[in-house]
């Protein structure tokens, strides 16, 4: 068993879920606020892949989609309503963990949200903020 699966191991199925959620969910969050400019499949696919290419213990929990939950919803507020406890309780739980695994998680987020917008508007830079608030320091 290596490091990463040592740390992994410390997760159960419902937390790892819960993290898949709320990094995924950024991203769907994000997407939702560039539909306005027009772009919302690239936006996903771009911070999906970034997701995917994430390392470390947060990467191998990444490394799978979320099971069991949606992803979406009749509006954006019901999806935001989800992703955002999400973020907030991974974010809890990680530094509840580990602070470094904490740190990690939101530079990956961050990282992806960065990628799958390389050109913020004033949509996309406000819900990366609200993302960012919910992850919490």
């Amino acid at each position: 068993m290596t490091n990463n699966d040592t740390i992994t191991a410390r997760f159960s199925d419902t937390e790892k879920n819960t993290i898949r959620v709320a990094a995924y969910g950024a991203v769907t969050l994000l997407a939702a606020a560039a539909a306005a400019s027009g772009s919302p499949h690239k936006t996903a696919t771009r911070g999906a892949i970034a997701l995917g290419a994430a390392t470390g213990p947060i990467g191998h929990v990444l490394a799978r989609y979320p099971k069991g939950r949606d992803l979406t919803g009749k509006s954006v507020a019901a999806i935001a309503d989800r992703v955002l406890a999400a973020l907030g309780e991974a974010g809890r739980l990680l530094r509840a963990t580990d602070p470094a695994l904490a740190a990690d998680f939101r530079h990956i987020v961050d990282t992806a949200l960065r990628t799958a917008d390389p050109a913020p508007t004033p949509a996309t830079t406000d819900m990366t903020a609200r993302i960012h608030q919910a992850i919490g320091d």
